[in-house]
């Protein structure tokens, strides 16, 4: 494997140094963290601790808003979320009041319009979106419909439990969500003074548990499924949304005790990245020639315990592990996507999520 500073289209390509927040537990959701975390990503692929940007209470996702220097992040044992303004290079400070939120909410994102953030609940399934003002400031909640179980026939007695997990803000406007409880993914319109309108959705096998996506230049979304560790291409066309392919999201098959975690493209979209907690993988999959399929074509070991997160930041991976409290960082080969070996190892206390602050 060689590979210098990356090469995106032939062209040499080395990311300019930006602050990666680090979405993180702390003591109140099992974890070390004191609130969200800063690190300063060089030229040359490494990451340096910077420390605690604001002090806040398991904030396990964080957003950043498109134009303002606002970050938004979830208290998931609080069931809050709450907006930061930027103060120095990596301190946050809190604006405006903590926003009530939903049980165990645990993502949260940002419309690349600075219209609104939504937030997703695992503990009780609710999708919730908040209107922002014009200092990015959320001032006004709305709860979207709650999910129904496509599968209930499947599952006599006990109801499954809703559990919504992610949000993806889509390229034509539209957003969609994942919900692990009900194997489903939900479409939604966004309207305002209403807040998102039901559009479509999607069901997925019995028991696989969608949790992240992200959408492909090409269009077609791409979902990582926690429980059955898989992944599905959904397909966009003439506005309608299609489940297209269901394969599997590792090389060498899920180990007993597996959960799939992330899923995130490549720089130039022809390789896709899935991370896998307890067997501590990351897995490399290639994107077939139109966005619709995905062939794993090696498996790797993370660089640490429990893969919760991971971001490919030009010609590097970096991967965020809770349990052992580092992001390992790898250099990506152009040619075949592979990382070769970890490049640089970050101290990082109970890591939960990696998003650049531009």
């Amino acid at each position: 494997m060689t590979l210098t500073s990356g090469t995106l289209d032939g062209e040499s390509f080395i990311p300019a140094p930006t602050i990666i927040w680090t979405g993180t537990y702390t003591p109140d959701g099992g974890g070390r963290a004191e609130g969200i975390g800063a690190l300063r990503a060089d030229g040359n692929g490494r990451l340096e601790w910077l420390g605690t940007a604001v002090d806040a209470q398991s904030p396990s996702f964080v957003a950043v808003h498109p134009t303002l220097p606002v970050v938004y992040a979830v208290a998931e044992q609080q069931k809050l979320v709450q907006a930061y303004r930027r103060a120095g290079e990596f301190a946050l400070e809190p604006l405006g009041a903590p926003q009530p939120a939903g049980e165990a909410a645990c993502h949260v994102a940002s419309d690349p319009q600075g219209r609104f953030i939504t937030a997703a609940c695992w503990g009780d399934g609710q999708v919730i979106l908040y209107e922002l003002d014009s200092d990015g400031v959320p001032a006004r909640r709305y709860p979207a419909p709650p999910s129904v179980d496509p599968h209930a026939s499947l599952s006599p007695g006990e109801p499954r439990q809703s559990r919504a997990h992610a949000s993806l803000m889509m390229q034509d406007g539209r957003v969609m969500t994942t919900d692990l409880g009900h194997d489903t993914l939900r479409i939604w319109t966004y309207e305002a003074g209403t807040g998102l309108v039901a559009d479509h959705e999607v069901v997925l096998p019995f028991g696989s548990g969608p949790r992240h996506l992200v959408q492909h230049p090409g269009g077609n979304v791409f979902v990582v499924s926690e429980y059955s560790v898989e992944v599905f291409v959904v397909r966009l066309e003439a506005g309608t949304f299609e489940l297209v392919f269901r394969g599997p999201a590792t090389a060498g098959g899920a180990l007993e005790g597996d959960s799939a975690a992330e899923i995130c493209l490549g720089a130039d979209g022809r390789f896709a990245y899935t991370g896998v907690r307890g067997s501590n993988r990351i897995s490399v999959l290639e994107v077939g020639s139109d966005g619709s399929g995905l062939l794993p074509l090696k498996d790797i070991d993370s660089g640490g315990d429990w893969p919760r997160h991971h971001l490919v930041r030009g010609p590097w991976l970096h991967v965020a592990h809770e349990r052992s409290d580092n992001v390992a960082t790898f250099a990506l080969d152009p040619g075949t996507g592979l990382p070769g070996p970890v490049l640089h190892d970050a101290a990082a206390p109970s890591p939960t999520a990696l998003v650049p602050a531009d």
